[in-house]
């Protein structure tokens, strides 16, 4: 009887070998399917499994995938169900250590440092007056609370160029400092990149520490993320509204982190009920000129689906990059677009500096590169900063958006 036990439980094993969508390599570890019954946290390594361990089906992750990958842009997919990894595929010449950059994805990263500040008692409450944090608000900005920098409605001025020239300059929080009021606090909604990189001067006058070094001590390294960049520009200042390098799996981690209400382990990170509050609809029906979609918005994260199927929200980068969290399912999904990294961790433009006056950061990534392939310049080994080019530009995936999440809500639903 024990032969015969143990022989359905050896061709599931083998099965789930073969089968699998995520090669087994050195830094994945892949267990029997069977022993996958109960949530997990990953270590050094993720663990690995067949999705139909946890009744999931391959066919709907390899529409979820191949919907992403119509678009040339994505460099890695990878997801997470029940904090096991159930899938992944990266593009030509890209592997499971290729890092892709942030952009504002690291709102979110950053935005987590104030729900910690407020769990320690570094910070009151969310309703706080930045005034109370930074002496240069004693002017028209003195009511501006920390909930309307991290819900984006602060009212600073948004000019034209929604301060995209803000990332061109030597000293982000200089720039950042500088900006007035245009609106009443509280009243509309607009990404402004300068809410977010006043997180910097926040935290560092709450705490005494950089907030990048914050990020690492009190989130990066319990979760496991130790494989990244953390950007600063050329003051020296942390980027608090953008720029952080890691991989596709280790983005997932964050991802993670959140969908299990701010706990790592046996340690709560973050307090549930910051968690709980951040993924609360505030802003709903937002529309914008890239993604065909409604979307809302809530303390520095997205939200890509709201109704009675599903609950998601998500980091969001620009050119695409997505961590999106299932947390009902437990289900993490990340998405990375091509990337070209210059090296480094301090913002130095080089020969670039010359045309960093010149059109939005769309036309200057495209020069940049003009000017790269013609040798009038050379910007590998010259420049250190994040940038994307034309190949990591999103297309189809955001005209697919609708369809993406559709699939993604698809792989929870019950027959």
């Amino acid at each position: 009887m024990k032969k015969i036990n143990l022989l359905p439980r050896f061709i599931v094993s083998i099965l789930a070998l073969c089968l699998c969508s995520v090669a087994a390599s050195d830094s994945a570890v892949v267990v029997n399917p069977i022993e996958a019954t109960k949530a997990e946290y990953p270590g050094e390594q993720w663990t690995v499994v067949h999705p139909e361990s946890l009744n999931l089906e391959q066919s709907k992750i390899d529409r979820l995938f191949d919907l992403s990958f119509q678009d040339s842009a994505t460099e890695a997919v990878v997801l997470i169900k029940n904090g096991f990894l159930v899938g992944e595929r990266y593009a030509d010449g890209y592997d499971q250590s290729s890092y892709g950059t942030s952009w504002s994805m690291a709102k979110s990263f950053y935005a987590s440092l104030i729900g910690i500040s407020i769990d320690r008692g570094e910070i009151a409450s969310l309703d706080d007056k930045v005034s109370q944090y930074l002496d240069y608000f004693n002017d028209e900005r003195a009511d501006i609370t920390l909930r309307q920098l991290l819900n984006m409605t602060s009212g600073l001025e948004m000019p034209s160029h929604e301060h995209e020239n803000m990332f061109f300059t030597a000293d982000h929080l200089a720039y950042a400092k500088t900006v007035g009021v245009e609106k009443e606090a509280g009243q509309t909604f607009e990404y402004n990149n300068v809410n977010s990189m006043l997180l910097s001067d926040i935290l560092q006058r709450v705490t005494g520490v950089p907030a990048d070094e914050l990020l690492r001590d009190r989130v990066l390294n319990k979760i496991g993320l130790t494989n990244v960049t953390l950007w600063r520009d050329s003051a020296g200042n942390p980027l608090t509204y953008c720029c952080i390098d890691t991989t596709a799996r280790d983005y997932s981690r964050f991802g993670l982190l959140f969908s299990r209400g701010g706990k790592w382990n046996d340690e709560q990170v973050i307090s549930e009920r910051y968690v709980n509050e951040t993924f609360t609809k505030v802003w709903g029906n937002l529309s914008g000129s890239t993604i065909e979609q409604e979307r809302g918005y809530s303390l520095h994260w997205w939200i890509s689906r709201h109704d009675e199927k599903a609950i998601i929200f998500n980091a969001s980068g620009k050119f695409g990059q997505y961590i999106f969290v299932d947390r009902a399912n437990d289900v993490i999904f990340t998405r990375i677009t091509k990337y070209h990294s210059t090296g480094g961790s301090v913002q130095d433009w080089g020969p670039l500096a010359y045309i960093n006056w010149i059109g939005s950061v769309n036309f200057r990534s495209k020069l940049a590169a003009i000017l790269d392939s013609l040798g009038l310049m050379t910007i590998q080994g010259n420049v250190q900063t994040p940038l994307t080019f034309e190949d990591g530009t999103s297309k189809e995936f955001n005209t697919n958006y609708n369809e993406i999440m559709d699939a993604l809500v698809d792989i929870s639903a019950k027959d």
